[in-house]
Order: structure tokens, then C-alpha cells, then sequence
């Protein structure tokens, strides 16, 4: 008996088994004329999947079902295949990544893409979590594929197969050039992989998507038409519509959720004048910006923190600890509102090391950067004392980019503004 897959020719789980199965020499025929919603409900197909889900393999030993344990299956019926790696460390870090795509950006591309197509029902609350938890992940693998062309190695990987066609979902239906062209290291990436010959002669021709699509709004007229067609003659139906009109309301409630920093007591400190006069000084930068800051700054409603980097001896290369440090920013994107940050790569020779001084709004570190970007945890943090001239003349460094540094020389120096 031949493998055949049940699904529909452009299911994006499918092709990570028809891909494995082209780097495999693995034959798998999928089912012709598969209709979803129709042929995975049937009795024989409810047989091999009692919720109906697709993909389904069936084999001469029984039937798999769910995407990444079909292409398992796949890629294991060739001995020593490539696609696992040359070591079990190898091993260890394909699973790694194939986990990651699952639980990180699959599963944030789905929440973000399925309520706008009407699967679930959309809130604008939820949609926006979503969204910061994708561009943390995909922040994270464009730090790890700034030095990778691969995930694992230096060849494909089933690691490489699954991310990219759970990415490729995103980046035909709601992941516009504008959004992806924060990930560069992605979008190569991304655009490598689709092309390779393999991965071609299943998934075909790749368009990007030109735009997030809307959100469908199916249910609300269909709530219109019922008591119209009720009580045609029923002149007391005027009122009607305002009870219509708070289910849309609840779908984009984008005015009740506010930040907690919004709520803080007014400051005399206006951000946006700060980091206006930064970008704007060009000369005396210490006569004017340096002392506008001291100017404006208020101790009540901002503070300044000093970050330095715990693992330092791991900075051996200069372009990946610059990218890392790229990518910390990026992360950092949720809270532009209010905070105002400087990173200096420090040293003429490895390891380097990454400093950094941050202004944020309030008096502690904001409670939602510490839980939505994972790289604060890698930086030891310290408020900075403002009884204390060396660390106030240590802020004036650092926001100037003094170099030396501390006696070292500067290496990169980047504002977060």
C-alpha cells in the first residue's frame, strides 16, 4: 500500500509531508478532489480522525494524523536521513525549532489571521496580544538567523520544512512587506527556503500579501434581517438598530483597554520634546541637549535605569552581538510611547560588552515589558541614583555616546527613540 495524505492540494500542513517526502525520496500520493468540509466529514474519513481534522496519512500500518508527526513519519522512513541531522544534538535542536514554530508563530499567526476570516470572533484586545507575541517570536529567530542560514546546520532540516510552511500561511494572507521588513534575516530567510527546488515543486509560486485582510462581518447583518422580515408593519422597530450597534461596538472595544501608564499622574516631562531635541542637536550636544534633558527630566513621573549584559563572555562576535542587540530593540517596539532608550556595544576585541541606559515612564521598569520581551531577564538592572554625580555623569555619557566608554573603546552605539 502507498502513503496517501488526505488533504487539500493547498493546505500548508500537508506540504510539510510532501516536502519531507521530496528530500526523503518518500512517494506519498495526495488524495485528488478533496473538498474541505465535505470529505473530512465523512464516515471513512471520521474512521482514521474522529474530529476531522486534516492531514491524515494513511500507511500500511495504520493511520497519523497531525502535520509535524506525518512529516516525522516521513522523513524517519529514510535511514540516516539528513533532514534530523548528523548528531543527537542536532536531534535535540530540530525538535527545539519545530516546537517553536507550532507554539510561536503558528499559533500567533492563527490568532491574529483566523477572527479576521470569520472562524472565531474577533476582539481587537486579543488581535493585539497576538500580534506582539508573533513579532517576539519572529524577533527572536531573525537574532538566531542573523548568523544562520539554516536553523540547524547547514542544510535543510525538518526543522526548516515546518517553520516554513507554517510561515507561509502568514506571508500569503496577512504578513505585508511592512510588517516582515522588521525581521530582514526572516525574510531572506523565508524567501531562501520557498525557493529551493524541493520546496517549489510542491508549494509552487509564493506571493506575498499586499494587505491584512478585513474583518469579516457576517454575523451582523444577518441579526438585521430576522426582525425585519419578523414584523415588516412594526413601526417600533426603530430602536432596534441601537441594540445592533453594541455587538459592533464589542468587537473593536480599541477605547477601553489603556495602558497603565496613561493613567499615572501628569508630568511636566513631555517625551516627544525630549527626543526631538536628541535628534535635532548636532553641535554642542553637551551645552544643549545633554543639559535640555536635566532640564526637562522629572523624577516623579519618569526614572532612568542603568541595564548591563549578564553574559558578556558570549559576545565573541561582533555583528551577532550588534544583532542582538538589534533585536532586543525591536522586542522593545511596545513601549516607544514611553520610554527613551541608548545601547553601546563596548570594546576593541572580544567579548564585548552591551550596556544600556533606559528612561521609562513611572517609577519601575513597565510590569508589561517585563513580561512581553523575554531579553529584558538577560540584563541586570539598577535604577540610577540621582544623589550620585558619577552616575548622573555616567547618563550624560551614554547619551551623548561618549567614546572611550569607561576606558574602552566604543564599538556600536544605538537609540531607541
Amino acid at each position: 500500500m502507498a502513503l496517501v495524505l488526505h488533504a487539500g492540494s493547498g493546505n500548508k500542513n500537508a506540504f510539510k509531508a510532501l516536502i519531507a517526502a521530496e528530500y526523503s525520496g518518500v512517494k506519498v500520493d495526495l488524495v485528488k478532489d478533496f473538498e474541505m468540509g465535505v470529505s473530512n466529514k465523512t464516515p471513512e474519513f471520521l474512521k482514521m480522525n474522529p474530529i476531522g481534522k486534516v492531514p491524515v496519512l494513511e500507511t500500511p500500518d495504520g493511520v497519523v494524523f497531525e502535520s509535524n508527526a506525518i512529516a516525522r513519519y516521513v522523513a524517519r522512513l529514510k535511514a540516516d536521513n539528513p533532514l534530523y541531522g548528523s548528531s543527537l544534538i542536532d536531534y535535540a535542536h530540530i525538535e527545539q525549532w519545530m516546537d517553536f514554530a507550532a507554539t510561536e508563530v503558528d499559533a500567533n499567526i492563527g490568532k491574529w489571521l483566523y477572527p479576521r476570516m470569520g472562524f472565531y470572533p474577533y476582539a481587537a484586545v486579543s488581535e493585539e496580544t497576538a500580534i506582539a507575541a508573533l513579532k517576539r517570536a519572529l524577533g527572536s529567530l531573525n537574532t538566531h538567523l542573523a548568523s544562520n542560514t539554516f536553523l540547524v546546520g547547514h542544510s535543510v532540516t525538518l526543522a526548516d520544512i515546518v517553520l516554513t510552511c507554517d510561515l507561509y500561511l502568514g506571508f500569503i494572507r496577512i504578513l505585508t512587506k511592512s510588517f516582515t521588513s522588521e525581521f530582514p534575516h526572516v525574510e531572506r530567510y523565508f524567501w531562501t527556503m520557498v525557493n529551493q527546488p524541493n520546496f517549489k515543486k510542491v508549494i509552487g509560486d509564493v506571493k506575498q500579501a499586499e494587505a491584512v485582510p478585513p474583518v469579516q462581518k457576517k454575523a451582523a447583518p444577518a441579526k438585521e434581517q430576522k426582525p425585519k422580515e419578523a414584523k415588516k408593519e412594526a413601526p417600533k422597530e426603530a430602536p432596534k438598530p441601537k441594540a445592533d450597534e453594541k455587538p459592533a461596538e464589542e468587537e473593536a472595544p480599541k477605547p477601553k483597554p489603556k495602558n497603565p501608564l496613561d493613567l499615572l499622574p501628569p508630568s511636566k516631562m513631555i517625551l516627544d520634546d525630549w527626543k526631538r531635541l536628541y535628534s535635532n542637536t548636532k553641535t554642542n550636544f553637551r551645552e544643549v541637549a545633554i543639559k535640555g534633558f536635566w532640564d526637562m527630566y522629572d523624577p516623579e513621573g519618569y526614572s532612568l535605569w542603568f541595564c548591563d549584559y549578564k553574559y558578556n563572555d558570549e559576545n565573541t562576535v561582533s555583528f551577532v552581538t550588534m544583532n542582538k542587540v538589534g533585536g532586543f530593540l525591536q522586542r522593545m517596539d511596545l513601549c516607544r510611547k514611553y520610554a527613551f532608550g541608548k545601547m553601546l556595544v563596548v570594546g576593541s576585541e572580544p567579548p564585548f560588552k552591551v550596556k544600556g541606559l533606559w528612561l521609562f515612564r513611572g517609577s519601575e521598569i513597565p510590569k508589561f515589558v517585563m513580561d512581553e520581551v523575554y531579553d529584558v531577564e538577560l540584563y541586570e538592572w539598577s535604577k540610577v541614583d540621582l544623589s550620585d554625580e558619577a552616575q548622573k555623569e555616567r547618563v550624560n555619557a551614554m547619551i551623548e555616546d561618549q567614546e572611550p566608554f569607561e576606558g574602552e573603546a566604543l564599538l556600536d552605539a544605538k537609540c531607541f527613540k
